[in-house]
């Protein structure tokens, strides 16, 4: 099948470039949770504070939730970065990257509220990293890269139109 696509290969590359790097900041997350075997997800959802509270906490004081949230979080994490480095099912990383990093958003809104009103530079109101990477992941998602640069070429037999 093949794919029309309007951009040029040196703005595909550069886009390509962007999916890599989101990727290897996904992957690195992942293994620094994966290799500490300290790490858990109970402190981040225990003080949360967003809309969703209350769900964060009774899976942070149930055990086999917070197990399964840790294992999800982590490999969820490797397996997004992984897909996005790779250019391998690209499509579904960013948007398995789009709905994890807006949980982190809902977890931690970056409000005046939830700042004490001490606004800083240290401080961000309403847009914070995971809004950006989100919104990041959505380009990458409607702007599939990985056609063009990445497995996902050989996978779904994607012809890339720009060189014929």
């Amino acid at each position: 099948m093949a794919t029309k696509s309007n951009f040029n290969p040196k703005q595909l590359s550069f886009l390509a470039v962007l999916r890599v790097l989101m990727g290897w900041y996904f992957l690195y997350e992942g293994i620094v949770k994966f290799l500490d075997p300290n790490w858990s997800s109970y402190a981040y959802l225990m003080n949360s504070h967003g809309l969703l509270k209350n769900v964060w906490l009774a899976l942070a004081e149930n055990a086999s939730l917070l197990k399964a949230v840790d294992f999800l979080n982590t490999w969820g994490l490797i397996a997004i970065g992984l897909g996005l480095i790779l250019g391998c099912l690209s499509k579904v990383a960013s948007l398995s990257g789009v709905i994890l990093v807006l949980l982190y958003y809902v977890s931690y809104p970056p409000t005046v509220a939830s700042q004490n009103f001490h606004l800083t530079s240290d401080h961000v109101l309403w847009v914070d990293k995971n809004l950006i990477f989100a919104v990041v992941l959505m380009v990458l998602y409607f702007v599939p890269t990985s056609q063009f640069i990445g497995f996902d070429r050989l996978l779904f037999k994607h012809k890339n139109s720009i060189n014929g």
